[in-house]
């Protein structure tokens, strides 16, 4: 094994670690509300949506081998122009806004649970994960950061195992009798759309690819289990709960239905268990978007594709560590001083964009990285409507999205003349 370096296992679990976050715990009553009981069915539609966008991932990086991740796999397939440096300036911005987010739900869920409601005590805790999780990637390193993620990703998936069972155990079948319907079928539809979100995470395997040992291979396989595992615990979460409880009675309890869906079969027991996973569901997710944001700004910084000095950048107290720093600093700036939550349905839009990048990326290069023409362009038409979909749900946003979109494009329009024009592929495998 490489000294340093990240193992399947642990690659698989910073991707599961994002995948489910606090995501699961939260929305899920807003889910039943739109899918009823149908659900399961829902997630499951929503992981083969992910896993026609992984085709193009596991490809792209089994072969291009860079932390810039999906930004390598578009110039590769389009070249270096200020609309690739745009979006790579957003991708960046996703990680740093989600910091933000995951910060904030985790002072939201941990300090009720302690009964402290204090304005000062949730800064004070937004400020101390991110430093703590910004000190474990400083000192602790590759190694540190991803064995923590396993075990903490591990713990995650035992107390929704535990769910799992405890729910089939008490099930009942009536509750899970489909209702076909137009509006039932619509239903499903629009939730898998919805749901499809709660799958992105699997590309930022590709964002920690030169850290991945052999990563030709790992690579692939982790993106493709990390989506496998999530979509099976999805499934059977959802029926577990649905099972338990009709899904009238799930719709009361929007902001946290799991836990509640608990108590049939575990009581008091039950609503702590799945209150506890939501915040170790926070922890995962937080240490693994400051590790894969890190890697990928530094990787993007020494390109030139972010806006920075070059002579910073090269510094031997910079270093490897410039993206750890500005990162979690711009993450800790926008958790105190934005109201991130309205701004925070554009990562959903930045990864879809990303996503058709890389699959028109890929069906430009198929032949130099392997793949199937066919299946390729398939892939491109279902994800292009579920964009759409996704874009007509969250009209409202649209105003503020597009122009942090403009703002990107023209920030980097200003700098592009002055960006260097070597390709940012670190490696490429032989086809």
């Amino acid at each position: 094994m490489e000294k340093g370096k990240l193992t399947f296992w642990q690659a698989v679990a910073l991707a599961v670690g994002t995948m489910i976050g606090a995501s699961i715990f939260s929305i899920f009553g807003e889910g039943v509300k739109v899918a009823g009981n149908g659900l399961p069915i829902a997630f499951f539609i929503s992981g083969i949506y992910a896993l026609m966008v992984a085709y193009s991932y596991a490809h792209m990086g089994s072969k291009l081998i860079s932390n810039a991740g999906p930004i390598a796999f578009i110039e590769r397939g389009f070249g270096s122009s200020p609309v690739v440096g745009s979006l790579s300036i957003l991708m960046w911005f996703s990680y740093v806004i989600s910091i933000a987010l995951f910060s904030i739900s985790f002072a939201g869920y941990f300090l009720p649970l302690i009964h402290l409601n204090y304005l000062l005590a949730y800064t004070t805790v937004e400020v101390l994960v991110v430093a703590l999780f910004g000190a474990l990637n400083y000192f602790g390193g590759t190694r540190a950061v991803g064995k923590f993620e396993f075990w903490i990703v591990l713990t995650k998936v035992l107390i929704l195992l535990v769910f799992i069972v405890a729910g089939l155990w008490v099930l009942h079948p009536e509750y899970l009798k489909p209702h076909p319907s137009p509006e039932y079928f619509k239903g499903i539809l629009t939730a898998s759309v919805v749901f499809f979100l709660s799958y992105t995470g699997f590309g930022l395997i590709t964002n920690v690819s030169e850290n991945v040992v052999n990563p030709s291979k790992t690579i692939p396989r982790a993106i493709y289990a990390s989506i496998s595992i999530v979509m099976t615990i999805y499934v059977f979460v959802s029926i577990a709960a649905l099972g338990a409880l009709p899904a009238e009675e799930i719709e009361k309890y929007a902001e946290n239905a799991l836990a509640v869906a608990a108590r049939p079969a575990l009581g008091d027991f039950g609503f702590l268990l799945l209150s506890l996973g939501a915040l170790v569901s926070i922890i995962s997710a937080l240490n693994a978007t400051i590790y894969t944001g890190a890697n990928a700004a530094y990787a993007l910084m020494k390109e030139g594709f972010i806006p920075f000095p070059e002579k910073l950048v090269r510094k031997e107290w910079m270093s490897e560590h410039t993206g750890l720093y500005l990162t979690c600093s711009l993450g800790l700036l926008f958790t105190l001083f934005f109201n991130v939550t309205s701004v925070a349905s554009m990562i959903s839009l930045i990864t879809t964009v990303l996503y058709l990048g890389v699959i028109l990326s890929h069906l430009r290069l198929c032949e130099e990285v392997g793949g199937k023409r066919g299946i390729i362009f398939f892939n491109l038409i279902v994800i292009t409507f579920v964009a759409v979909e996704i874009l007509i749900y969250q009209y409202r946003m649209s105003i503020t999205t597009g122009l942090i979109f403009t703002a990107s494009f023209l920030l980097e329009l200003l700098y592009y003349g002055r960006r260097r024009s070597s390709p940012i592929i670190r490696h490429v495998r032989g086809c």
